[in-house]
């Protein structure tokens, strides 16, 4: 036995706050007061010597009686262990420990006391099952220890507990401190120059670049990092662990300073931060940061990822997407995807689960320049909601089209290893609709203009993922327009891509550029009559009762409405367009609608870009763009699913706050 205490702290104040009162009693002549709490105060010593010299015996019998049900090693490493150790009763109670443990305790008394106060995961059942060996890296007073547990087991001896659990404390303090000086590879890319140089006057265009790169300098500088220029818009950084945490606590500040840079620009300048950490070689962690920036040039840019291990965290994008003017990828991909089909069998076209009209109406589109290429071609269609029925039924009344829809059991039943799969709207591998296709496929080709997810589908043979597109039925306009040598559509392909840009432009008032009015303009061209794309979107009465019944139970608070869908609806369309509904509404800026649908919870996002819908709902475990957005909330009740998304809100407006 190495320590014990003859008064636990708090008994010591509470005897001395009794002396002294009985001697105020002495000072103010209560003498027979002060001689009866005397006697009072003499008998709750005895009581307490007593009674903390029956706990001192009760624990050194522990010890003596653990101690001789030990063998003679055993006991031998027990006394003369050289590092800090612990016993624990099974209900978490320290019932000894040795000298070493005082000086990290810095003389503080745990006796009796319960271990989480030092360690707060502890948890006897864990340890009992063999799930938790050893506390990881546990911070005490300004020193980290790995807290190694040995379970033994006192049933059927005389002991009151079952088993008891000794703790061994191993210090890795240095470790830790070693840590935060590994180098981590930062790679910055300002991901509009072009575009910012071209908006800004020829004389002011040399201070603007040097401007730019003095931030960045200046940045590196600031972080002890070693910092080289590899191109006109890139740099590679090397930094200090401790640093990048630092800049995660700090979310990232170079985003916003580089953006308040204005030298007569008239488009803010905004970075891709990528970071890889914690690779075993710098190799590794150059890998990692390079994965870690083609997922914030992916998202739309204006963010820092941070990819340690399979960790990611992300920080920034909300910055709106700016269209790219020139047409020189749209053509490249355009002419790399005629060889891909060229070279294979056949062509399968799929989108995502629940499709919608853009969807639906890319994948008509681009099975439209496959058969003109002399290949066979199908689209994968397993659900028909009420936003794509309409067409669906006109191309099956259309016998030019048989064939052209198929089930997943039918692709999967006649694709080979030359197949080519298109997946379009999509870049998920969760929200496709039939991973199992994706599984089996070799060759592979993304066509999406969706923000980047973590959940991407690796190693397609061809990716176009423009965010800053309207729709992936405007990027299919502008392919097809380079695929084929004379480019024409019919009618009803030229009006299910019309339709496609319709529904995610909500009719040319949200994410509209230039170029989507060109894509609009070929295709009316090309025969699309703007009625028939009028009746597309024409909804029964039913559907029109049903948005009333969710807009009448919108809350709006802070400018932002939460409605939620009555039992009976479970339609993912007229949830998302009542979403839309709740923006023609005076004083919102942005709308969520919740629908339960059997366990999940579905939740459709709308804003006009002053409140980021995307970066709210991929808290979420969903995603999309600034102004449009979903989730799935898996394994939900709708009460649990609404204060989730009021706590992201929350969250995204505190981050807003801070920039």
């Amino acid at each position: 036995m190495d320590k014990f205490k003859d008064f636990i702290p708090s008994t010591k104040i509470y005897m001395i706050f009794i002396a002294i009162l009985i001697a105020i009693i002495f000072i103010f002549g209560h003498i027979i007061l002060g001689f009866a709490f005397m006697i009072f105060f003499a008998i709750l010593v005895i009581y307490n010597i007593n009674n903390v010299r029956k706990k001192h015996d009760k624990l050194r019998e522990f010890i003596e009686e653990f101690s001789n049900n030990l063998d003679s090693v055993t006991r031998s490493t027990l006394g003369n262990l050289s590092f800090p150790m612990i016993i624990v009763t099974d209900d978490g109670n320290v019932n000894w420990y040795n000298n070493k443990l005082t000086s990290i305790l810095k003389r503080e008394e745990i006796l009796g006391k319960n271990i989480k106060n030092i360690i707060k995961d502890f948890n006897i059942d864990d340890i009992k099952s063999g799930t938790v060996g050893c506390y990881k890296s546990v911070n005490i007073n300004d020193r980290y220890f790995d807290i190694y547990t040995n379970l033994v087991n006192t049933e059927g001896k005389s002991y009151e507990d079952k088993c008891i659990v000794i703790l061994y404390f191993y210090d890795i303090t240095k470790l830790e401190t070693l840590k935060d000086q590994r180098e981590s590879i930062m790679l910055i890319e300002v991901d509009n120059l072009d575009e910012v140089i071209k908006s800004t006057e020829e004389n002011s265009r040399p201070l603007l670049v040097a401007e730019i790169e003095r931030t960045i300098n200046s940045y590196a500088q600031n972080n002890n990092a070693m910092i080289k220029k590899y191109s006109s818009n890139k740099y590679v950084l090397s930094v200090e662990e401790k640093y990048i945490k630092e800049d995660m606590k700090k979310k990232f500040e170079i985003l916003d300073t580089v953006r308040e840079i204005n030298i007569g620009n008239k488009l803010a300048v905004t970075l891709s931060v990528g970071v890889g950490m914690h690779g075993d070689t710098p190799s590794l962690n150059n890998k990692y940061a390079n994965s870690a920036k083609e997922l914030a040039l992916g998202r739309g840019g204006d963010q820092a990822v941070i990819k340690s291990g399979e960790k990611l965290d992300f920080f920034g994008g909300k910055a709106k997407e700016v269209e790219k003017r020139t047409k020189v990828r749209a053509r490249v991909v355009a002419h790399a995807l005629n060889d891909l089909i060229k070279e294979s069998s056949k062509v399968y076209i799929m989108g995502h689960k629940n499709p919608d009209m853009d969807c639906f109406g890319a994948a008509v589109g681009l099975s439209s320049a496959v058969n003109k290429l002399n290949k066979e071609c199908h689209i994968v269609l397993n659900e028909v909601g009420s936003g794509i029925r309409y067409i669906v039924d006109k191309i099956k009344e259309n016998p030019t089209y048989d064939g052209l829809l198929i089930s997943p059991e039918e692709c999967k039943a006649t694709i080979d290893e030359n197949s080519l799969l298109i997946l379009v709207d999509v870049h998920s591998r969760g929200y496709v609709q039939d991973s199992k296709i994706v599984e089996n496929v070799k060759n592979i080709v993304i066509i999406d203009h969706h923000r980047r997810t973590v959940d991407f589908i690796e190693g397609a043979i061809l990716t176009y993922i423009e965010i800053y597109a309207s729709s992936t039925s405007e990027l299919v306009t502008e392919m097809i327009q380079y695929m084929l040598d004379k480019p024409k559509l019919n009618q009803l392909e030229a009006e299910a891509l019309l339709a496609g840009i319709c529904v995610d432009t909500k009719n040319f008032y949200l994410k509209t550029g230039v170029r989507t009015f060109e894509a609009a303009s070929f295709l009316r061209r090309s025969g699309a009559d703007t009625i028939d794309v009028k009746k597309m979107f024409a909804q029964d009465l039913d559907t029109y009762i049903k948005r009333a019944e969710i807009i009448r139970t919108a809350k709006v608070e802070n400018n932002i409405a939460i409605a939620i869908a009555p039992p009976n609806i479970e339609d993912t369309v007229v949830v998302a367009k009542s979403a839309d509904e709740l923006l023609n509404i005076t004083g919102i800026q942005a709308s969520f609608v919740l629908a339960k649908m059997g366990e999940d919870v579905y939740i459709s996002g709308r804003s006009f870009g002053d409140v980021n819908v995307q970066l709210v709902l991929e808290t979420l475990g969903g995603g999309g763009h600034m102004t449009i957005a979903g989730a799935k909330v898996n394994n939900c009740s709708l009460e649990e699913a609404v204060e989730r998304l009021k706590s992201a809100i929350a969250k995204y407006s505190r981050e807003g706050e801070t920039k």
